[in-house]
This record gives structure tokens, sequence and C-alpha cells, in this order.
């Protein structure tokens, strides 16, 4: 199950806006505004939306065959979903940002099929996932919505599928980034990548040595700057064109 750490005082998080909407980052404010429902009125619809965290570096919201109770979005920092093969091998399925939604691949089955851990300090909205279904059949925005980050989330599960080369898939990871922090609010062109590069290559299937070659490749040709792991991209109509044979628009 969605587990639920101490919260403890002191950790930054985005503001969880006012009494009238949600958070700006958070996918769920889309839902309600349009068909005249705010927090109040959802509050009232008995919705339980319960802050959680910190989860720090390395603990784990959930693990694989966990029990499906709740969907969650993230208010602050990130994490990854990853699985691991009768090898023991861990192959990484996502990453999910500040706004997201983590936990709709549980649905179906109603377990968890992957696991998800923080990959720094973590604060989630979390959606009791039984209340806010029965909600959605009352409110058609929230049903439209739902079905909307479920599209969303299969989207994200197959966007690098495909015989893609190294330069095309590390192109598009930078892209289809960007693409989702600016969705958020967030500036579309400096990116902060919380995870490793070793995870960044597990999840694009390459060798962390050829995503360490295509960074500084990149950054030779003037299309980012690197700082740590701060990512600047200087030339973003570049980058898109490199990451055109990935990208399904």
């Amino acid at each position: 199950m969605l587990q639920s750490p101490h919260t403890s005082s002191g950790v930054p998080i985005a503001s969880d806006g006012d009494e009238r909407n949600f958070c700006s980052t958070c996918s769920f404010a889309a839902a309600c505004l349009p068909g005249g429902y705010d927090k109040t009125a959802l509050r009232e619809l008995h919705v339980l939306i319960e802050h959680v965290g910190p989860y720090h570096a390395g603990e784990h919201l959930f693990r694989d065959g966990d029990p499906f109770n709740a969907i969650a979005a993230v208010r602050s920092g990130s994490l990854k979903t990853y699985v691991v093969d009768l090898e023991g091998r861990e192959q990484v399925l996502g990453f999910f940002l500040p706004g997201e939604v983590i936990g709709l691949n549980g649905i179906s089955r109603a377990r968890y099929p992957c696991n998800a851990i923080a990959l720094e300090d973590v604060m989630l909205c979390r959606f009791s996932f039984p209340k806010i279904a029965t909600l959605a059949t009352r409110v058609p925005d929230l049903q439209r919505q739902l079905f909307r980050l479920l599209s969303e989330d299969i989207g994200k599960a197959t966007a690098l599928t495909g015989d893609l080369s190294a330069v095309e898939r590390f192109a598009a990871f930078l892209i289809l980034l960007a693409r989702r922090y600016a969705a958020r609010g967030f500036s579309a062109t400096r990116l902060r990548l919380s995870m490793s590069r070793t995870d960044i290559a597990n999840y694009l299937r390459l060798t962390p040595a050829t995503v360490s070659r295509l960074l500084r490749q990149f950054q030779n040709d003037g299309l980012v700057s690197v700082a740590g792991r701060d990512i600047e991209l200087q030339n973003r109509a570049r980058v898109e064109a490199l990451a055109r044979g990935a990208l399904h628009d």
C-alpha cells in the first residue's frame, strides 16, 4: 500500500494554493474550476486529500505487489518507478515530477505493479482511490481528468519505445522532460536532473558511459550547458530536431 511516513516541519514544499484552488502545478487543478468545483466543494463531497511526507531519498512509497489503495500527486521532489527481473536486475520505468500523479498503473490489478522510490525529499497529496473514483461518477470534469491522466501515464510508458538511436533517445528524454516541467509552470529550458546518470541510462536502455558521452557531446556542440545535475537547453530547436524521430507530434 502507499505508505505514510511521519511528517516533519521545515521541508520546502510547493504552495498548496488557497481555499478555491489546488496547487498551480497539480494535475487535478484543471478538473475543478472549469466545472465550478473548488476545494471547498470537494471537501464537502468527502474526498480525502491527505498531505504525506517527507519521504527521504531511498524510501519507498510502495513496492511491487502491494495492495493498491491510493494515487498521489507529487507536491515537491521527484521519484522513480522500477521493477526487478528474475536475475535481480533493475529496470527503471519512469520518473515523476512535482504536479504529476503516481500510482495510476495499480488500478487494473488492484496491486501496484512496480516499486516507487524517492530520489530526494518528497511531499505528496494522497488521494484515496475508492473515494475519488466514487466522486468522479458525480463530477464529469474530474472523471475526464482521470481518463486524461491514465492516457498520459500510458503515453509516458511508450514514449521512447521503438528502434531509436542513442542520440534520439537522449535528445527526446531532454525535450519530454522540458515539456513536463513547462506544463507545470516551471522553466522549459532549465532542468534539474534529480535522477542519477545511471538511472537515466537504465531508463533509456543505454550504458552510463553513453549517457556521459552524449552529455559532453551536446555541451561541446552548444546544445546544452551542464552544471552538476542542472542542465540548460541552450538551443532547444536543435535538440528537438535531433529528437524528431522519437517524438510523436
